[in-house]
């Protein structure tokens, strides 16, 4: 229990000092962002708990094809925002991002890459 604790703190405390960073300079809140700091995290904490290295290797993998669907939605917000407000975008967004999700899926399954379940 502990060690969950330790986990939710430190990761929490990342959370914390991007958005702080975010407030202070929009290009170093956005670098430091755009870091693969949950990816890294999750890696530490997988190692930590002694998970094979396939485990590790595969996380890795996944998380490359999970990202690029990510990438239109980062030029989507800016634009959008000004045109619809926060909480419309927010959603336009994410239903963006999800149709990404689904077109890349469907691009990468012919060279044997399963995306969804």
């Amino acid at each position: 229990m502990r060690w969950l604790v330790i986990k939710y703190l430190v990761t929490a405390a990342i959370i914390v000092a991007v958005s702080e960073a975010a407030k202070r300079s929009d290009r170093l809140g956005g670098f430091i962002a755009a870091l693969p700091m949950v990816t890294v995290l999750a890696l530490v904490w997988l190692h930590l708990e002694r998970q094979p290295q396939a485990k590790l290797a595969n996380h890795a993998y996944y998380t490359f094809w999970y990202v690029l669907p990510t990438l239109p939605m980062f030029l989507a917000f800016p634009w959008l925002l000004a045109r619809l407000g926060f909480w419309p975008t927010l959603a336009v967004s994410a239903a963006l991002t999800i149709a990404c999700f689904a077109l890349t899926a469907w691009a990468v399954r012919p060279f044997g890459i399963e995306l969804l379940p």
